[in-house]
């Protein structure tokens, strides 16, 4: 003879358990906690200095010398110029031999205009080249922008205005008026 068992009182249990508080539903899981993610820092790695005796005593509660304050790394993230800056080295003290050479392997320095040099280049990659199918649906290019001058009208105003002696400025600019088009020629032909 098989007995068999109810999952109603465990699961009761397990509520009531739930129930009695918050350090319950946390030993059992049941409350997630994540970690702050604008307070988590990292720790600068420990390393082997190459002489021991020029090593400086410590001091009980003091900071670690290798380690750099949230604005120090914000600074370094923001002027990545100042990152390559070590943190124990006294301001303005001459650059390391390997990072003059290290320096000097990268390069010359990039042109002041270098960033509008970039723009102009991009700009003239990104002009899209009019496929098929946007000449099928598009067949007509966008008329020129501003507005054209009737040349002939334009300078018989100028010469009234001079005659006259008034400025050159006096009068409405001429602009040339746009035929009405016939069907087929609005619509391609």
């Amino acid at each position: 003879m098989r007995m068999r068992l109810s999952p109603l009182p465990a699961l009761a249990v397990a509520l009531l358990l739930a129930g009695c508080g918050e350090n319950t539903t946390r030993t059992l899981g049941l409350v997630r906690d994540a970690p702050d993610e604008f307070q988590v820092t990292t720790r600068a790695p420990l390393s082997m200095p190459p002489d021991m005796t020029s090593l400086p005593t410590p001091r009980p509660g003091a900071a670690r010398p290798q380690e750099r304050s949230a604005r120090q790394q914000a600074e370094a993230l923001l002027v990545p110029g100042l990152s390559l800056d070590d943190p124990r080295r006294a301001p303005g003290a001459r650059v390391s031999v390997g990072e003059a050479a290290l320096i000097q392997g990268a390069g010359p320095d990039a042109p002041d205009d270098i960033r509008r040099r970039v723009d102009e280049e991009s700009l003239r990659l990104d002009q899209p080249s009019r496929a098929l199918s946007d000449r099928l649906i598009f067949w007509r290019d966008p008329p020129p922008p501003g507005v054209a001058v009737d040349p002939s009208r334009e300078a018989q105003r100028l010469r009234e205005n001079a005659a006259l002696g008034r400025e050159e400025g006096v009068g409405q600019t001429p602009v040339v008026q746009p035929r009405r088009q016939s069907f087929w020629e609005w619509i391609g032909f």
